[in-house]
């Protein structure tokens, strides 16, 4: 008797046509993923609440709701009262390829955007690497000098001041907090906390980075240091 394989990841994959969900389904099964089909944003919600799924597959046109609005309920829910993990990896496939409508989606707190018509190795590819980021970030909470950052409890502290931050400043933080004397590029800062696979123009970083120094040190802005023409890094080396 062969031994019985573990999955490589729990996939919520949400898509309301019937083929594509069907095709999925099968091809992450076949990839040893446990794949759990959401034909709604009912059916998604209530997986992601009750199964503790690795990551979403979310198409953004379903019959009962937006996609974008599953993904705010989402990544609003943090807290110890909290229905859904706030920062489970969320993967938009959908058939809006323009530019706005991806920005768009990054800034709602996508990690990733694949536009319809898509190949399937090109799907697995990228859940792959996001798991593999979201799985380099796993660790349990830290002290780097006065900031203490507790992910599980998403709390961040300097000295006994509670600082209270948005998801998205909160995950740049983790990124800085990897490596705190290292220099991030904004090409990987980008890429790892939005998903962007090119930097283009945005303004995102640099306004996410310096609203993140005036909460953790409003007088000195002594943490998210700029490394300017290169990136950033968390403490002054």
């Amino acid at each position: 008797m062969l031994p019985k394989s573990q999955p490589a990841a729990t996939v919520v994959v949400c898509e309301d046509d019937v083929s594509t969900l069907d095709l999925l389904c099968d091809h992450l099964h076949a990839d040893r993923f446990h794949a759990l089909a959401a034909p709604s944003a009912a059916d998604a919600l209530r997986l992601c609440q009750y199964n503790d799924p690795d990551l979403l597959l979310l198409d953004l046109r379903l019959p009962d709701a937006s996609g974008l609005d599953v993904l705010r309920e989402i990544r609003a829910s943090a807290g110890p009262t909290g229905r859904f993990d706030p920062v489970l990896p969320v993967i938009v496939l959908s058939g809006r390829s323009t530019e706005v409508d991806r920005v768009r989606g990054f800034v709602e707190g996508a990690d990733d955007y694949v536009v319809k018509p898509f190949h399937y190795q090109e799907v697995a590819a990228r859940i792959r690497a996001v798991l593999r980021r979201r799985d380099s970030r796993r660790e349990g909470p830290r002290r780097i000098g006065d900031l203490f950052i507790d992910p599980s409890r998403r709390e961040v502290r300097v000295g006994d001041r509670q600082v209270r931050l948005a998801n998205k400043e909160f995950t740049l933080l983790r990124a800085l907090a990897a490596d705190p004397h290292r220099v991030f590029t904004k090409d990987e800062l980008l890429r790892d906390v939005w998903g962007f696979r090119s930097m283009g123009r945005t303004r995102t970083l640099d306004s996410h980075a310096s609203r993140l120094r005036r909460k953790l040190d409003p007088d000195t802005g002594r943490y998210v240091l700029n490394c300017w023409g290169v990136g950033y890094r968390l403490l002054d080396g």
